[in-house]
């Protein structure tokens, strides 16, 4: 039992660690943007200008805060903070000199076939060695390796799936990680950083002033999948690994737009905190 209330403990002290760097982390990227602030400007949904800079942010954030969390193995702590800035850096890489022309995996895979090596092909191979790396890192047999690297590649490209809405990607971020801790103590004590980092965050992200982008995307997911992958039984995690696969391919053939919106329950949770949308003008009355 006190061992439970400890890792319980470690685990509010990392959220809470995650949160505050991730907060100081942006105030400081958003005073002097590395390249100037265009260089991270890009359109959101409505078509106004926000900020990459959240993405960094919450990365670097999330990959400091495991390095000083209590209680967590020492081959977790290398392997969360690998996925975490591996992914960030791949990440970064594809929002700032990526094109948007092709988009998921049968886009960057097309243009491959036809000789182009895409910024998204890039980020998806590096994304997967850095899985690979995290794995191995974190140890195990060579069935549970694959595994876990599947879980840390496929979780860093789902999370970034779902950022196409403001605070949506941190949403999901933030079930996820209560997923992975509900499961049990050591799993809370692994997703505590990402989520702390996620929740600081929540406010820019909703408040349209900010977005997470690939780099913040791909490292929490990545994080998330490497909690999942050192603190779950094996059954679990193929049972995870399947159904973040299942979505992946989903999401090539379905809009998670369209279906978040379809279904009540999901657009609540999905409208919950963020501004309004925009009401069409009245037509104006035809005269008699």
């Amino acid at each position: 039992m006190s061992r439970v209330l400890s890792r319980a403990g470690g685990a509010l002290l990392t959220c809470g660690l995650a949160a505050i760097a991730a907060r100081a982390g942006y105030s400081a990227l958003t005073r002097h943007p590395p390249g100037g602030r265009d260089q991270w400007e890009r359109k959101n949904h409505r078509g106004e200008p926000v900020t990459l800079l959240e993405g960094p942010a919450a990365a670097a954030a999330a990959a400091a805060a495991v390095l000083a969390a209590p209680g967590l193995a020492t081959r977790t702590r290398a392997a969360l903070a690998v996925a975490g800035a591996g992914a960030a850096a791949l990440g970064s890489y594809d929002d700032l000199r990526g094109s948007k022309d092709n988009r998921g995996f049968r886009g960057h895979l097309g243009a491959l076939a036809h000789g182009e090596v895409t910024s998204g092909v890039v980020k998806l191979a590096g994304i997967g060695a850095t899985g690979l790396a995290a794995s191995l890192l974190a140890g195990g047999a060579p069935a549970d390796v694959i595994i876990n690297a599947g879980l840390v590649a496929g979780g860093a490209n789902l999370v970034n799936l779902f950022d196409l809405r403001p605070g949506r990607a941190i949403k999901v971020t933030v079930a996820a990680g209560a997923a992975v801790g509900a499961a049990s103590a050591a799993g809370s004590l692994a997703a505590a950083a990402p989520v702390g980092a996620a929740i600081a965050m929540l406010p820019e992200d909703l408040g349209e002033r900010a977005m997470l982008g690939d780099a913040g995307a791909n490292a929490l997911g990545a994080m998330l999948g490497l909690a999942a992958a050192a603190t779950l039984p094996r059954p679990a995690r193929v049972a995870v690994l399947a159904a973040v696969a299942g979505l992946t391919v989903a999401s090539e053939v379905v809009s998670f737009t369209r279906v978040i919106e379809a279904t009540p329950p999901l657009r609540w949770l999905d409208q919950l905190g963020r501004r309004p949308a925009p009401q069409p003008a009245p037509a104006a009355a035809k005269p008699r």
